[in-house]
């Protein structure tokens, strides 16, 4: 993959850039401001970027700003925001397009190499990656909208893992059902919500966008 890593932490930077590379990957270019980044995007058309929130100049919302600009020159580009920080607002933007991969991830929450790796290639590959932390908070004070209130609490649960990336098995651990038991929870689900079957589109995506983007 082709990775465009955006940090104005210098040894968050080279950190980040040594261990993708030694999971062979490439590292196109790096950012430490939010028009560094925005550059970036627009010269690499990455595969995927990491992206964190508050970056010079003004230390606000000035990578995630970056990423949305980017996206909406380059609809789909894949944007895994890497960050301390929950930007209610811009980040429901982000998950609002509903196309290419996104993920939301607290730097706290990411325990080992392999499970920040897994994420970033979940995203590249049109996926969702979201950290629960980020999840409650863009759903603190919401409530649910007629489509995903006629789902039953487990299928609520299940959506919920979803919504972190984790697969039909791995839900089916975190919850102690069988695969199948999940596979027909997320059947109904995709029925509930009117999300038909389409090669074209993801249904986890369209799905976990739905649940994030509650009214």
């Amino acid at each position: 993959m082709r990775i465009v890593i955006a940090e104005d932490l210098y040894l968050l930077r080279d950190g980040m850039v040594r261990l993708i590379e030694a999971y062979g990957h490439q590292v196109v270019a790096t950012a430490a401001t939010g028009p560094e980044t925005l550059d970036a995007l627009r010269t690499w058309r990455p595969d995927v970027s990491v992206i964190d929130v508050r970056m010079p100049p003004s230390q606000s919302d000035e990578g995630l700003r970056a990423a949305l600009a980017a996206r909406s020159e380059m609809p789909g580009l894949p944007v895994l925001i890497l960050s301390q920080h929950v930007e209610q607002l811009y980040a429901r933007e982000l998950l609002a397009d509903g196309s290419g991969g996104v993920g939301y991830l607290l730097k706290e929450s990411v325990f080992d190499a392999d499970q920040f790796i897994a994420a970033l290639e979940r995203v590249a590959g049109g996926g969702t990656a979201m950290d629960p932390a980020v999840i409650a908070k863009l759903l603190a004070g919401t409530a649910p909208d007629r489509e995903l209130g006629r789902l039953t609490d487990r299928e609520q649960s299940v959506l919920a893992l979803m919504a972190e990336g984790l697969s039909n098995q791995a839900i089916g651990r975190r919850l102690f059902l069988s695969e199948s038991a999940i596979s027909k929870y997320t059947t109904s689900l995709f029925g509930k919500l009117g999300i038909t079957d389409d090669d074209n589109t993801n249904r986890r995506v369209r799905a976990v966008l739905a649940y994030l983007n509650k009214p």
